[in-house]
């Protein structure tokens, strides 16, 4: 036999039961012992420290410390249950919450045991505190289901609980989608901490508005949220979101830096559909939300429109004018028109602004009324752009060969200007047509300007160092005009039609024309008079000291071939005269 079996010494039975009762008092979960009555027998320190009661309090006590008619219900029935389970079963499990002596609540995992020794009946409960552990959990579901900026349900939550809804409601369930206006803007402006604050407080004016029958406020992230309401008359929630877009006319004030604060007024978009008018699916229901959404932020947003099947409707020609448009410019389907200008003391034609216009396949010759913000919607404006400057270039070209040298003036918008690839596009068709660059104008309006993309000023002196002339269109208009003439380099200003079309008849009319005549001439710039509908407007203006003039008196836009025709009749004529 080997010596380690021949060392062996069993421990004794009263050391063996001294050391199980250290380790039952040391032991990191809490321990206790209740008789067959369910009344402490003895704890260990761990539960001493976790409940908050000492071993001597505790001990003859019941299981719920205090009498059973001082418990509550819940307690109660807690209690019967663990007695049941322990003398059916001999074992008891079960998680739950236990507040301790300080009121704090702990989220526990406990058992209970049935051990019998000879003829007496023992319980021993083990109870472990959970509470670290469902914390994180719970850290981890609240990050999981909730914006960590609004502390609002996050698109999850929201499409859950509108399932849910739908499957329990005998009611009218109301799907709102909201986006905030201009949000790339405002947030450009307030910097990352001030969107921030905007986003936080008008989530809390709409809290503060208690809207009624609402069942969740979601914040999809951004500027993104939705509503979802549920009440006996979809009616009832026109008026709570008529409340929320009141609440939206009022100014937000946003601190700079603990400073100052800036007034920003936050204007929303919103889009609106529900059950079971729209749909009886939550996935479709929230799809027609989103349509009616995307509809008004293309109407310009600051509305609200309920889905509708026509909706649809203007979806599919949105999509199929998109496609045409797109077709149209690879196959070169809009064309320039000319509309004159004249001298006016001499009758002669300066120059001509060329008009875009679309030769539809199908509906024939189109204005820009009926393509041109679908153009910027789509972002076609540089190749819009590209198409009608290289065939006013090539019309120049053919001027030139005839021996005229008027100009061709083209407008153009921030968008373009706004391009990178602008300017090259301009100077590459002066060096391929070999044209002068002082025949080829840009006009430019104030409403353009008004949108201060950061390249348009660097764009323009460019343009003018090239030798292309540079007119402000619709002069007067807007609201910064004079600051206009002072920070951009411009050879014109073209007075708007508004101030032209009374002008014989109206003193302050008059009086405005005048005012910006004398400006432009001691700025040293030209002015054309825009919309001269009448011989009197053309000798007014004339003798007021306007060099230049345009409007349907003189000739209203046409095509490429007249024009040529009208330089063509006006050579013949100056030439017979001579």
């Amino acid at each position: 036999m080997s010596s380690f079996m021949t060392a062996f010494t069993p421990m004794p039975l009263a050391d063996k039961q001294q050391l199980l009762v250290k380790l039952c008092e040391q032991y990191e979960d809490a321990i206790f012992i209740l008789d067959a009555n369910l009344y402490y027998l003895s704890v260990n320190a761990t539960y001493e420290r976790m409940i908050g009661y000492t071993e001597d309090f505790l001990l003859g006590r019941p299981l719920g410390i205090y009498a059973a008619e001082f418990l509550s219900e819940e307690e109660r029935s807690i209690l019967v249950d663990i007695a049941e389970h322990l003398d059916s079963q001999g074992f008891y499990e079960n998680d739950f919450s236990m507040p301790n002596r300080y009121g704090d609540l702990l989220d526990c995992y406990m058992t209970y045991r049935k051990i019998k020794i000879g003829h007496t009946i023992y319980y021993v409960g083990m109870v472990r505190d959970m509470s670290a552990v469902v914390k994180n959990k719970k850290q981890v579901a609240h990050l999981l289901n909730y914006d960590q900026l609004t502390e609002l349900p996050n698109r999850k939550v929201f499409l859950s609980q509108t399932s849910d809804l739908l499957l329990d409601s005998y009611q009218e369930v109301i799907i709102v989608r909201l986006n905030i206006d201009r949000y790339r803007s405002l947030a450009s402006l307030l910097g990352p901490d001030g969107i921030n604050s905007l986003i936080k407080k008008f989530v809390t004016r709409i809290k503060d508005l208690k809207l009624g029958c609402l069942r969740c406020f979601s914040h999809f992230g951004g500027d993104d949220f939705a509503l979802l309401f549920e009440c006996s008359d979809a009616n009832m929630v026109r008026h709570q979101l008529d409340i929320l877009m009141q609440m939206c006319e009022r100014p937000f004030f946003i601190s700079d830096n603990g400073a100052t604060n800036t007034e920003v007024y936050c204007h929303v978009s919103v889009g609106v559909s529900y059950y079971p008018e729209n749909d009886n699916e939550f996935i479709g229901l929230l799809t027609k939300a989103e349509r009616a959404l995307n509809y008004v932020k293309q109407q310009g947003g600051d509305d609200v429109f309920w889905y509708n099947n026509s909706l649809l409707e203007l979806n599919a020609d949105h999509l199929q004018l998109e496609y045409e448009l797109k077709k149209a410019t690879n196959e070169g389907q809009f064309i320039a028109y000319y509309q004159p200008k004249f001298a006016l003391d001499t009758g002669d034609i300066s120059g001509f602004e060329a008009l875009v216009r679309w030769q539809h396949p199908i509906r024939g010759l189109l204005q820009p009324i009926d393509f041109i913000d679908a153009i910027l919607s789509h972002k076609l404006s540089l190749e819009l752009f590209s198409q009608v400057a290289t065939q006013i270039a090539e019309q120049l070209t053919i001027w030139q060969k005839l021996g005229f040298d008027q100009h061709i003036c083209i407008n153009a918008d921030a968008a373009e200007f706004s391009n990178p690839e602008f300017f090259d596009v301009v100077s590459n068709l002066l060096a391929q047509h070999q044209i002068a660059a002082h025949q080829l104008h840009i006009e430019v309006t104030e409403s353009s300007l008004m949108k201060r993309h950061s390249n348009v000023k660097e764009q323009l002196n460019s343009l003018k160092a090239l030798g292309v002339c540079l007119a402000l269109d619709d002069f007067g208009t807007g609201y910064a005009s004079l600051s206009y003439l002072q920070e951009y380099p411009f050879d014109f200003i073209k007075i708007d039609k508004s101030f032209i079309s009374k002008i014989t008849a109206d003193k302050t009319q008059r009086a405005i024309v005048n005012a910006i005549l004398a400006l432009a001439e001691a700025l040293d710039m030209q002015v054309i008079a825009e919309g001269i509908e009448n011989e009197q407007q053309r000798d007014l203006l004339l003798a007021m000291g306007c060099q230049y003039g345009q409007g349907y008196w003189f000739g209203k836009p046409m095509s490429a071939e007249v024009t040529t025709n009208m330089l063509m009749q006006q050579h013949l004529s100056k030439n017979s005269n001579d």
